[in-house]
């Protein structure tokens, strides 16, 4: 991206980083280096309009270094920008899925969902919502629902059965939930699926 004319000393970053009279020396002839980074993506998405990085965090090393004429005056900076770590969210989101998926048949816990993804429980959270648009719990409720439904495609279980096979009472709550999710209650899921069955294998 080509940025154009642009203050580097009146970068807000950059003053409240306390790095300004490092960052001159540059200016002067000296070869300055910054290890270690911490780019500050919300504000390069604000000032470019950039809607979604699909990444958490950025740390770079950052040399900057004059280029000189051929009197040894200054008349360009350069900057070389190297990432030491990137953090995209996604890997760790993916892991808590992983572990939702593989653990669905027990009591739904946060704590240990986002300690699978390696995060906290509050970042963990809102990270789960930005990449599904779902809180970690409506995945594992609908992923635990999709599971009852299978069970219910086998005629040989029961419906109390069908749920029970899934670790959940059969009960007024767990009836409003799966119609909650599906549209419909488990009879009537029962009774479509059975029907449209019918029709596929006269």
């Amino acid at each position: 991206m080509v940025v154009g004319k642009y203050n580097i000393f009146k970068d807000p970053y950059i003053v409240a980083s306390g790095q300004l009279p490092v960052l001159k020396r540059a200016f002067k002839g000296e070869t300055v280096f910054f290890p270690n980074v911490r780019v500050p993506l919300e504000e390069i998405a604000e000032r470019y309009g950039v809607e979604d990085f699909d990444i958490e965090a950025i740390y770079q090393d950052i040399t900057v270094f004059p280029i000189l004429d051929g009197e040894k005056r200054v008349i360009f900076i350069g900057a070389f920008l190297i990432n030491r770590r990137v953090y995209r969210g996604k890997d760790e989101i993916e892991k808590a899925k992983e572990y939702i998926e593989t653990h669905w048949l027990e009591r739904f816990d946060l704590n240990e969902t986002a300690r699978a993804a390696c995060l906290s429980k509050a970042h963990f959270t809102k990270l789960f919502k930005k990449h599904t648009g779902l809180t970690p719990h409506e995945y594992y409720t609908n992923y635990k629902i999709s599971k009852v439904k299978e069970k219910l495609l086998d005629a040989n279980l029961t419906i109390v059965q069908a749920f029970e096979a899934c670790n959940m009472d059969y009960s007024g709550h767990s009836a409003r939930v799966f119609k909650d999710k599906t549209g419909v209650s488990p009879s009537a899921y029962r009774k479509m699926s059975s029907q449209k069955e019918a029709r596929d294998n006269p």
